[in-house]
């Protein structure tokens, strides 16, 4: 079985335009070829802003581009027609598929309704007023152009706990819904920031109403029948109750016809956060290893004032290896995004090496990183930046050398803050590789490479280092690496 290695294809600032879904078509059969095994899609269902949507504004998650809503058919990304093509063509190259699901909140509401509700303390969401008064909140979505096709739930006042602005009396912040399910306060087993950190954006779901998470869960049934896909994406679990979606993880399990891939957002730097929650969910689901993404951006800034030999330090791959999905970048982390962090070019081989050659986790491709992107936006500061995100020249061929020699056992040698280096031993089916890298200056190490590899010759399966290198009669070999970058050292044929 190949190693699983994920993609997530698009990011923040993808052209619109329908050009997402027929691409990801004419990619699928070199994405198989290189060696990636299963790629992310963006959120496919209808945004607030409909074509210009990237996804995370959730307006209707049964209209996967074929109904006339929010001024346009189709989504950002292409209709249904074309996303079920993209679909078909990445299973038909044995290529998985991860569909993105965003169920935190609903946005873009068809009518307002006459509410009840207490204003919060945006600050520390547990400081509730305890006077509530009548205004009018956006939280009625009836669908009016699906009129009732695939399901006829209509969403009001009661699926909600809260909304961020209100009408006669008109504001904006953090309100809190009375309502029949609510209760006192805000849902339990969520991120305790801001003191309760349930209510994100919008009209925030209340998943106590049984009907509710009855419709998530017949919708995530009706998806798998539309979609072929072969896992989910959770986004932004941290502010929905871990009891939810163990729950709702177990019954798509249940009702799926393989094993699906489950993949959850709690973007928390907090290792002990990370492994709180897979242990509330039962370890029913992978995490993004924030933690390891900051090291990354960190190490890129630092340059060689950074200890390398730290960098799985507090990772949520070091502490549950089994439970991570290891990432250089996202679509959040890219420049100009809400958890800007970015990895400057030049530590990206190093960092795609460690996560790609490395047996611990299961790595996820940034698109850009595989393809390139630019991009213009509004800064902080207010003005407007151009962006540049240039591919990364080495990560073609380090996604295939995952594949092919990041096999057997796996011995580590960061005992140098400047230089560090890993080895895989192969296996009797495949091959295995040293790999070295420098965040200073030029780096080099003798290491064993095992008494079958005596007198072998070995060359960068990268080009950075042109010359070879001989092992010895002892199996030990002199591997060097540039100044701020990576060797993967592999036998000759």
């Amino acid at each position: 079985m190949p190693h699983p290695t994920l993609l997530q294809f698009f990011h923040w600032y993808y052209p619109d335009g329908s050009k997402l879904w027929p691409e990801v078509a004419d990619r699928a059969e070199k994405l198989a070829e290189m060696g990636i095994t299963d790629v992310w899609l963006p959120p496919a269902y209808k945004g607030e802003s409909g074509g210009y949507s990237v996804g995370y504004d959730s307006y209707d998650l049964f209209d996967l581009g074929e109904f006339d809503q929010k001024g346009s058919r189709a989504t950002k990304y292409g209709d249904k027609e074309q996303l079920i093509a993209a679909v078909k063509a990445l299973r038909a190259h044995h290529v998985g598929v991860i569909m993105d699901v965003v169920l935190n909140h609903k946005m873009g509401a068809d009518e307002k309704e006459q509410v009840l509700v207490n204003r919060v303390n945006p600050d520390n969401r547990d400081e509730i007023e305890p006077e509530a008064f009548q205004a009018e909140a956006w939280t009625r979505f009836t669908f009016p152009a699906r009129a009732g096709h695939y399901s006829d739930f209509v969403w009001d006042y009661k699926c909600f706990s809260g909304v961020d602005h209100i009408e006669n009396p008109s504001d904006n912040g953090v309100f809190k819904i009375v309502n029949d399910y609510t209760g006192e306060g805000w849902n339990d087993q969520v991120d305790d920031e801001l003191g309760n950190f349930d209510y994100l954006m919008g009209a925030n779901i209340d998943f106590r109403n049984r009907a509710v998470t009855e419709e998530l869960k017949y919708w995530a049934r009706w998806m798998m029948q539309q979609i072929p896909c072969t896992g989910f994406r959770l986004d932004a679990v941290k502010h929905i109750p871990a009891w939810f979606y163990k729950e709702w993880i177990e019954h798509i399990q249940e009702v799926a016809e393989e094993p699906l891939f489950i993949v959850a957002e709690y973007w928390s730097h907090e290792v002990d956060k990370l492994q709180h929650y897979i242990d509330q969910v039962e370890g029913k689901t992978m995490l993004f290893d924030a933690p390891l993404q900051m090291n990354f951006h960190n190490a890129s800034r630092q340059g060689a004032n950074y200890d390398l030999s730290q960098l799985f330090s507090n990772t949520l791959v070091e502490k549950d290896p089994w439970h991570a999905v290891t990432i250089v970048a996202n679509h959040d982390t890219q420049p100009l995004q809400s958890l800007e962090a970015p990895v400057e070019p030049w530590f990206k081989p190093l960092a795609y090496a460690l996560i790609l050659l490395r047996e611990e986790g299961v790595p996820a491709i940034f698109y850009p990183d595989l393809f390139g992107a630019s991009y213009e936006d509004e800064g902080d500061d207010g003005e407007n930046h151009k962006i540049d995100m240039p591919a990364i020249p080495e990560l073609e061929a380090l996604i295939r050398a995952r594949q092919i020699y990041a096999h057997g056992v796996q011995t580590l040698w960061f005992d140098h803050p400047n230089c560090i280096a890993f080895a895989r031993s192969g296996t009797e089916e495949n091959r295995g590789c040293v790999v070295i890298m420098s965040n200073g200056d030029e780096g080099e190490k003798m290491l064993p490479t095992g008494e079958a590899l005596a007198g072998k010759t070995w060359r960068d399966y990268l080009g950075n280092q042109t010359g070879t290198v001989t092992a010895d009669d002892r199996g030990m070999a002199l591997f060097r690496c540039n100044a701020g970058s990576v060797s993967v050292w592999v036998v000759t044929d």
